[in-house]
């Protein structure tokens, strides 16, 4: 079980989302993978991203200007079926 810091800040929206989604691709379940965030829609969009992937996370710190996000993978399905950015507007 291995942690990897992944980041973030200064980010907008959906490059945080979407930076994550590719570090997952690079860690095993079982990992960790700690996410820093100063995108407010970040609380947002990286939990729908963890439900689509089947991983799990939480906030491990949530402050005025930062987010933190411990994510937790636990499968290895992330970037099988959906590897293309969702279609927008």
């Amino acid at each position: 079980m291995t942690k990897t810091t992944l980041d973030l800040t200064g980010l907008k929206c959906p490059l945080p989302a979407l930076k994550t989604r590719k570090a997952l691709k690079a860690i095993t379940p079982g990992d960790f993978l700690e996410v820093y965030c100063t995108d407010p829609l970040s609380v947002i969009d990286i939990p729908n991203l963890i439900r689509e992937t089947g991983d799990k996370v939480e906030i491990s710190e949530r402050g005025e200007t930062r987010i933190v996000f411990l994510i937790e993978k636990t499968n290895g399905s992330i970037g099988k079926s959906n590897d293309a950015p969702p279609v927008i507007g």
